[in-house]
């Protein structure tokens, strides 16, 4: 039977930039949302968190989130607020085997340097982004969620036709993913171009980005002619700038009392939206932590609930597994098998004979006294969750050293397998739905995140992989998720909830949404 499915797009946001090439445009501006730059018209002011120096989609996860948050790129599909999937570059598509897909690119639709979107440069966008994971230039993994057999344009219809490796249900989900942002490749020696509503005019890493209109935006009217992006590590420096009026909008408020103070003050807006971030720790099975005792003790050891309601002021909801309890994924179905039992943990760690020999207060495995190498970054309070962790772990012996980074260099120590235990803080249903996340366990994609591997969860995997039937994909999905818990394969600290804050007299529509791919969009403009 034919599927055959076509959506009216509404792309808002997109995001780039451009390594440290100036697109055009001027990057000079007054300060104030609303106040007029040199050139006369409306700016911007925004602060969040610091999280790629780079926008190229083929870097790493962060910079092909940065291409889209910032307004700069696009996807050939995106999700709306309710993480459903819409058209986007991709004005219409079909298929009938869920093998071959033919991809209608959107017409009309321009670069930001002029540069017309064809279903050439699409295809000439993916094939890059999976050149550069086969040979090593680019650190992104597309092929985790999708690969293909071959990429074929054809510009006089207008389309690009996709064969997937095997079948492939949910394909424009995935294609909504980040990662899958198209730029234009006749530049892309010197600079990120994308489609989005705002272009780059320049860049000062670990600083400040600043934004100009992009004056051939396919989707509606772009509300500012320009918007500074201040990119500010402390969440509290965030808050005391929006009310200083420095800023006129944040992301991501992680300091309890500010976030309290901002939404009982009617001078301020916060949007707020729950349920499909994972905060979680990933452990490394090549080092000490490949101990099934050892894991054990150290999910016995801590508290979750304290930590959630209490360590970050309520700011993440505690759970025990990597599916938030707020997504239909079974959760009410599953067994904490490790839930926090600090007698327990001592019991399991004396009865592995993982024993403090020498009196030194630290416990010994093979021999040598454990001190686990933790890795965090300060993003969404994943630093004081470490911090708990560790002095939990200090308690029955386990020595715990926690260093802080920033996200580039965490990630590329978490690629290179350099830590015990290393913060996270993602989006469990990445392409809409939790199989792509839930590959992060696939011996064939876990080295990235601790090497994990497990021949039973291995085969659900494909399994899931392949299946088209709803309630075969519940099934497997609440197994894999008992797997993980049992086998101790991850940390799980609970749920966060991302917030957006505005001032309410500068800044209107500023609503922040499940899928946070999607920060600067055409949705936020000045207040009227």
């Amino acid at each position: 039977m034919r599927y055959r499915r076509k959506i009216t797009a509404v792309l808002m946001a997109g995001v780039l930039a451009a390594g440290l090439a100036a697109c055009g445009g001027n990057g000079t501006q007054d300060s104030g949302s609303g106040a007029s730059s040199e050139n006369g018209g409306t700016h911007l002011n925004f602060s969040c968190y610091s999280y790629s120096n780079s926008m190229d989609p083929i870097t790493n996860v962060n910079s092909s989130w940065c291409f889209l948050r910032y307004g700069v790129g696009e996807c050939l599909f995106r999700f709306d607020e309710n993480v459903e999937v819409e058209n986007a570059l991709c004005d219409s598509y079909e298929t009938e085997d869920y093998t071959t897909w033919v991809l209608h690119i959107r017409e009309g639709v321009k670069f930001s340097n002029g540069n017309e979107l064809t279903p050439t440069v699409v295809k000439e966008s993916l094939e890059r982004l999976y050149r550069t994971e086969a040979d090593g230039t680019g650190s992104s993994t597309p092929s985790q969620y999708v690969s293909f057999s071959s990429i074929e344009a054809d510009d006089a219809a207008g389309t690009v036709t996709l064969v997937c490796s095997s079948r492939t249900a949910a394909l424009p989900g995935i294609l909504a993913y980040p990662w899958y942002g198209i730029v234009d490749t006749s530049v892309i020696d010197s600079q990120v171009i994308g489609t989005g509503p705002y272009q780059v005019a320049s860049l000062e890493e670990n600083s400040a980005i600043e934004l100009v209109k992009n004056g051939y935006y396919w989707d509606g009217e772009v509300p500012y002619d320009s918007i500074t992006v201040y990119l500010t590590e402390d969440s509290s420096t965030k808050a005391m700038a929006l009310k200083s009026g420095d800023v006129d909008l944040v992301e991501n408020i992680t300091t309890p009392s500010d976030l309290a103070e901002l939404e009982a003050d009617s001078d301020y807006y916060v949007s707020a939206t729950a349920g499909v971030r994972l905060g979680n720790s990933y452990f490394n099975f090549h080092g000490v932590l490949g101990n099934n005792a050892l894991r054990q003790a150290i999910f016995c050891a801590v508290d979750d609930e304290t930590m959630c309601n209490v360590t970050v002021g309520g700011m993440y909801t505690p759970g025990c597994s990597v599916l938030p309890s707020s997504l239909s994924y079974g959760y009410e179905q599953l067994t904490d098998s490790y839930s926090y039992d600090l007698e327990r943990a001592v019991q399991i760690l004396d009865e592995a004979g993982i024993t403090d020999t020498d009196g030194d207060g630290y416990r010994e495995l093979d021999g040598q006294n454990i001190h686990l190498n933790y890795l965090a970054y300060s993003s969404r309070n994943l630093d004081e969750f470490a911090q708990a962790v560790a002095i939990s772990l200090e308690a029955i012996g386990i020595g715990c050293a926690v260093t802080v980074q920033d996200y580039d260099t965490a990630l590329a120590n978490q690629s290179a397998g350099s830590f015990d235990l290393i913060t996270s803080n993602a989006i469990v249903v990445p392409t809409g739905d939790p199989s792509g996340f839930l590959g992060n366990f696939y011996s064939g994609n876990s080295g990235t995140y601790g090497y994990y591997e497990n021949e039973e969860y291995d085969a659900l995997y494909e399994r899931l992989l392949a299946s088209v039937d709803e309630q075969e994909r519940l099934e497997l999905i609440i197994e894999m998720q008992q797997l993980l818990i049992d086998d101790a394969a991850t940390l799980v600290h609970g749920y966060y909830n991302s917030t957006f804050a505005s001032r309410a007299d500068k800044v209107a529509g500023a609503d922040i949404t499940p899928m946070d791919y999607y920060w600067i969009t055409t949705d936020i403009r000045p207040a009227e």
